[in-house]
C-alpha cells in the first residue's frame, strides 16, 4: 500500500493546543484512495525535529511527506512554496521546547539558500477551494521551527536523492486558541475543517505528479 507520512508539531510557545497535532491525530491511519496516512507528532525542537522525521522516512518509506504547523494570524490553510536556510526565533520572542532561540544561524551550513517544495501547490489549493475550504499558496514559511523542519527534510531528500515529494501546510489557530485573551480577533479554523483541507491536499498531491497549469489567484496572501 502506498504511504503518506504526515507530521504535526506539538504545542509550543504561546500555543497550548497546536492544530497540527490535532489534525495529525485525526488523520492517522486513514486512507486516501489506495494510500495510507501515517501520522506522527514531532518534537518542536530545533534539529531534533529533523532527525525525528528523517528516521520516520526510513521507517515508513513514504512517497509523500507532508508536514503541518500552525501560523497564527492567517485565516486560510496555506501551502508553503519554499523554505529558507535561516533560523531567527528571537524575532518572534519565542524559543523551541528545549529553550533554544536560534538567531541568524543556518539549518545546513553547506546547504543552498532555499529549497522549493516538491508538491503540486496549485492543485492542492484548487482541491481545497472547490470543497469550500479557504486555502492559498504562501511564499513565507517564517524563520522558526516550521521553516527549519521543512528546509531540513527537503535538504535530506535532495542530498540522499530520495524518490519522495515533500512540503509544508500551515494551519490557522484553533478556535479555543483564538478565544484566549491575547489572541482575541485572530482568525481560526476548526479541527474538522483543517483536517478536511489537509486530506484534500493529500489527495491532490497523490493524483498530480506534476502541478496543474491553472493560475492560483491570491488576494490576501501572507
Amino acid at each position: 500500500m502506498r504511504k503518506v507520512l504526515l507530521t504535526g508539531f506539538e504545542a509550543y510557545g504561546n500555543t497550548p493546543t497546536n492544530p497540527a497535532e490535532s489534525v495529525a491525530r485525526v488523520l492517522d491511519g486513514t486512507a486516501v484512495g489506495d494510500a495510507e496516512i501515517v501520522a506522527r507528532i514531532v518534537p518542536n525542537v530545533f534539529f531534533e525535529c529533523i532527525d525525528f522525521v528523517t528516521n520516520l522516512i526510513a521507517e515508513v518509506q513514504p512517497e509523500l511527506v507532508i508536514m503541518l504547523g500552525e501560523y497564527g494570524g492567517r485565516a486560510m490553510i496555506t501551502v508553503e512554496r519554499l523554505a529558507q536556510n535561516l533560523n531567527d526565533a528571537t524575532r518572534y520572542g519565542l524559543a523551541d521546547n528545549a529553550g533554544c532561540a536560534l538567531q541568524g544561524q543556518p539549518t545546513a551550513v553547506e546547504g543552498p539558500a532555499a529549497y522549493y517544495a516538491t508538491l503540486p501547490l496549485r492543485a492542492m489549493v484548487k482541491g481545497m477551494r472547490i470543497a469550500g475550504i479557504p486555502a492559498d499558496i504562501s511564499d513565507a514559511a517564517g524563520t522558526f521551527c516550521c521553516n527549519h523542519l521543512m528546509y531540513g527534510i527537503l535538504h535530506h531528500i535532495a542530498t540522499e536523492r530520495l524518490p519522495i515529494r515533500a512540503g509544508w501546510i500551515h494551519l490557522p489557530h484553533l478556535p479555543c486558541v483564538a478565544a484566549l485573551d491575547e489572541n482575541l480577533g485572530a482568525p481560526s479554523m476548526s479541527v474538522e475543517t483543517s483536517a478536511a483541507g489537509v486530506r484534500l491536499g493529500i489527495q491532490a498531491a497523490l493524483e498530480n505528479s506534476q502541478d496543474i497549469e491553472d493560475a492560483s489567484f491570491s488576494r490576501l496572501q501572507i
